[in-house]
């Protein structure tokens, strides 16, 4: 694969088959949209295939943390570029490539406006194939380098709100700090974060990632409805397990993340998804159908189009689809168990009996 020119066509694949991805989480359509045409109106961002880079040359993870529900969010494209400048100056080395933390509607093009700006590239990985809650499940399993130093930038929020936060130190405290600093700042920080070399990246990331996301995106928008669903759990493996109409949506805004519970009926049969920002369980009268992080996520039954935890809403007609774990691109980090044992302590009930 050649570096692949970003366009809007390219964009709207990426976005929509990034939704899908996130599980639930992963940021909204519409602002990745957004996010994504900007990006071409400032420039010409590349996405670069990880084979092309030397093992010595310095990735830098860019990303969005916080609640996506949060009403007084506020994170502008120029937040995004400023995050990167004080990461930059803080390595002391020059950034080769930037990439995204996770695939999800706005987070599989973090970078591409940055990169469109600076001329930096992207790189076709991201630290997980799929969306995932907290920092450290995003960090390439870095937390297990007893040695290894994060350098972490977050910018956002407006007017007394505003931040700018520079940090140096251990990996788990420099991630809470900016979970923290989400807060203060409305819901939502622009972040770049964890310079690591290009051969680290490769051995515990998801290289192909975004290419993955396009080929999801590419998959949808050729359908509508029905058609759309089943185009998608096509391409990834999976299959669809429900289609009915909300019946129970409990989102509650808590620590910079959004957590709750949906229920779903199907036929007279009720299914039960818990979310932590991303849905982290699929039930159907208290047997486990699918576990994070295996994929679940919940489509549009008219028009096919993913619908994040954070708009799903009492009476809505939804399809519920799952992906096993196997078929997802996924970093080191999902099969770390000290990592995913803060979910169980979310939505009380087991994770780690299940992977």
């Amino acid at each position: 694969m050649e570096a692949l020119k970003l366009d809007e066509r390219i964009v709207e694949y990426a976005v929509y088959g990034g939704a899908v991805l996130g599980g639930g989480g992963g940021g909204w359509v519409e602002e990745g949209l957004r996010i994504g045409k900007l990006a071409l109106e400032a420039g010409q961002p590349l996405l670069v295939p990880i084979d092309s880079f030397a093992d010595d040359d310095l990735f830098v993870t860019v990303a969005v943390v916080g609640a996506p529900a949060a009403p007084d969010k506020y994170v502008k494209p120029v937040h995004y570029v400023k995050a990167l400048n004080m990461v930059s100056s803080m390595t002391g080395k020059g950034v080769r490539a930037l990439h995204t933390n996770e695939n999800g509607g706005e987070t599989t093009i973090n970078g591409w406006f940055q990169s469109a700006l600076t001329g930096i590239p992207v790189v076709d990985f991201a630290c997980n194939g799929r969306a995932h809650p907290t920092g450290t499940m995003g960090s390439m399993n870095l937390t297990e380098l007893p040695n290894y130093v994060s350098h972490q930038a977050a910018v956002g929020g407006r007017g007394e709100h505003y931040i700018e936060l520079g940090i140096t130190g251990s990996l788990d405290h420099a991630a809470s700090l900016v979970r923290k600093a989400s807060v203060e700042a409305g819901g939502l920080v622009a972040v770049a974060r964890n310079p690591v070399t290009a051969a680290y990246a490769k051995a515990n990331g998801a290289p192909g990632a975004i290419s993955r996301a396009i080929a999801v995106g590419e998959a949808m928008l050729a359908h509508q409805g029905e058609a759309a669903i089943a185009a998608v759990t096509a391409e990834l493996g999976g299959k669809a397990i429900a289609t009915g109409e909300v019946t129970e949506c409990r989102l509650e805004t808590s620590g910079g993340f959004d957590a709750g519970v949906v229920c779903i009926t199907d036929s007279g049969l009720t299914y039960e998804m818990t979310f932590w920002n991303e849905y982290m369980s699929l039930e159907l009268d208290g047997e486990r159908l699918a576990t994070f992080p295996d994929l679940i996520m919940t489509l549009d039954i008219d028009t096919g189009r993913p619908v994040i935890t954070a708009a799903v809403a009492k009476g809505q007609r939804l399809a519920i689809i799952a992906v096993p774990k196997e078929r997802l691109l996924l970093s080191t980090t999902m099969f770390n168990s000290k990592l995913l044992q803060s979910i169980e302590q979310i939505i009380h009930k087991p994770i780690l009996s299940y992977l």
